[in-house]
């Protein structure tokens, strides 16, 4: 066994798919699994269904049920806490805030007092909010808590440019910016393909030409499509999150948009916001600047002030 210890808190939808995919995928063998005691049952049961699966691994997995306390020693905690059908007709991940911020009084301070001293990946909505919250609290070193903000976002941009262009989607450096929630927006004078901008590209090339506010929205509420579908998210949330975990577990130094402190880039102080990082493993290293225009620029600030009044707004929750 690798010895890598991950806490998933909440074993709901999102919770239990990355408890599956990364004892799947081999990226962690030590799992605690943590839930409202109302809802043991539920994590005993994924638990369960887990280590069914080993026989047919190439590996050892190990999964408790334990309390927040038991995650002290904890590399990785994913903290997967939600009520998704919060957002049943609403649209806007902001439902979700009065559930989760008196989840987080229920366990965040007792997490801390712990003494776990390990990196923190945020998927609770809404993400930017929960995860400066959890920051704050936690008081871990600046970059040890950070959230998954517009990483899938960007992956269903970069998705839509490869319907759009034909290229691969590795080949599209694209980012979704901002919040994790509506307002968040593609930034294109940052856009590039193999290295040529996206304005370069589109002199040359018709498939490049195309309807950017149509592609943006789509991306934008890309969730919205399965959520209507289903009532929740899954999949693509949770693979998101276990690639993130991936890079804290092998220090890989990969550039992902997640929801982090600016501490001046962007010319943003004290605001959580979805942006390019390196993430290993300390968390996130290092914010990238891109290089915004005017309206990418002004459209950043916009979404960072969205951030600070829902941030200020979430206070009122937290008992």
């Amino acid at each position: 066994m690798s010895g890598f210890k991950v806490g998933i808190i909440g074993t709901g939808h999102v919770g239990a798919h990355v408890l599956y995919s990364l004892a799947l995928q081999g990226y962690a063998d030590d799992f605690v699994l943590v839930d409202l005691e109302t809802n043991r049952a539920k994590a005993e049961a994924e638990r369960q269904d887990v280590l069914d699966c080993t026989e047919f691994l190439p590996h050892r997995v190990d999964i408790r049920i334990g309390s927040i306390e038991d995650l002290t020693d904890r590399d990785v905690i994913v903290n997967a806490v939600g009520d998704i059908l919060a957002l049943k007709g609403t649209h806007d991940r902001n439902y979700e805030l009065k559930f989760n911020m008196h989840a987080l009084y229920t366990y965040a301070e007792r997490l801390k007092a712990s003494g776990f001293h390990g990196v923190v990946v945020n998927i609770s909505n809404p993400c930017d909010v929960i995860t400066w919250h959890l920051s704050e609290i936690l008081g871990l070193p600046d970059g040890s808590v950070f959230g998954t903000g517009t990483g899938l976002d960007t992956a269903r941009l970069r998705l839509r440019l490869q319907q759009q262009t034909g290229l691969n989607a590795k080949a599209c450096q694209a980012y979704m910016l901002g919040e994790h929630g509506n307002a968040q927006f593609a930034a294109w004078s940052a856009a590039s393909f193999n290295g040529q901008s996206l304005a370069k590209a589109a002199e040359s090339d018709p498939v490049f030409r195309f309807d950017k506010d149509a592609l943006e929205k789509s991306a934008r509420e890309g969730g919205w499509t399965t959520y209507n579908g289903k009532f929740c998210t899954e999949y693509a949330i949770a693979l998101t999150a276990c690639r993130l975990v991936h890079a804290v577990a092998h220090d890989e130094k990969i550039i992902v948009p997640v929801s982090t402190n600016l501490n001046g880039a962007y010319g943003e102080e004290n605001v959580f916001a979805g942006v390019p990082a390196v993430v290993g493993k300390n968390g996130v290293e290092k914010v990238i600047e891109l290089d915004l225009d005017e309206n990418d620029k002004q459209r950043l600030h916009s979404c960072c002030e969205d951030i600070r009044a829902n941030y200020k707004r979430s206070k009122e929750f937290y008992l």
